[in-house]
């Protein structure tokens, strides 16, 4: 593909450009980090200009849609994800677009999806995906669901039940974006906890160091923080998106 040039410091791929935008630390690594091969390179770049001319959907099936399907086979599986989400992002897929990708696509492709949410909807339209992903006990697409999106959009009670489902299913919390503002002087989130560690308490089971890194977290000493997200700080008509102790959909 013949391309312009350029002042040779720019990037000279699409692909390089992407790798300049912020990736969020618990998302797929940047492409530049991940050393891709010429070969895999080349068909990103064009696969993005092809999303990029195309974007949206057109017929059964966009051109890009195709794309994310290949990715693992062409960039690795090492790369894949962050691929994916530069796909969904030169195609700027909308709420809809991103649903039929979610519901029709393979757990990778889902987890994606959700990896691409923050930078695609302003809105809280997503979050049924959201709310989807997190009845699930698959690690990976629970640590991509509690990402960016979730921590703007997510109702108080409902991200309380995700951070419960990560405590329970072993994902790091780590992985929970903007934990500290959300969970600070949140006294609701410190009786579920501590509700949590008594049960396995009681069990016999060691209660994971992450429970009192959140416990310590929901601590109100400081006045002038932030509340700890959207909406009233315990909206308890707002439904859980599942049970910790939930079976998978």
């Amino acid at each position: 593909m013949t391309r312009p040039h350029h002042d040779p410091r720019a990037p000279r791929t699409r692909t390089e450009a992407a790798d300049a935008t912020p990736v969020p630390s618990d998302g797929p690594r940047p492409l530049s980090d991940a050393g891709l091969t010429g070969t895999a390179r080349a068909w990103l770049d064009q696969a993005l200009d092809e999303a990029a001319a195309h974007p949206g959907g057109h017929g059964p099936i966009s051109v890009w849609e195709l794309r994310l399907a290949e990715a693992g086979r062409r960039c690795g599986p090492a790369h894949a994800d962050a691929a994916r989400v530069l796909i969904l992002r030169a195609a700027r897929a909308d709420p809809d677009a991103l649903t039929r990708v979610y519901r029709q696509g393979t757990a990778d492709e889902r987890r994606a999806v959700l990896h691409a949410l923050d930078h695609l909807v302003p809105g809280p339209d997503a979050l049924p995906l959201v709310e989807d992903a997190l009845r699930t006990n698959d690690t990976r697409l629970l640590a991509a669901a509690v990402g960016p999106y979730a921590a703007r959009h997510l109702p108080p009670h409902a991200w309380r039940h995700a951070v419960l489902k990560c405590l329970f299913t072993g994902v790091p919390v780590a992985h929970v974006a903007d934990l500290a503002r959300r969970a600070h002087g949140d006294a609701e989130l410190a009786r579920m906890l501590g509700d949590h560690a008594a049960e396995r308490t009681a069990a016999g089971r060691a209660v994971p160091e992450d429970l009192h890194r959140v416990l310590t977290l929901t601590d109100s000493t400081d006045p002038a923080a932030p509340p700890p997200g959207p909406g009233a700080p315990d909206d308890a008509h707002c439904p859980a998106p599942a049970d910790p102790h939930g079976k998978e959909s």
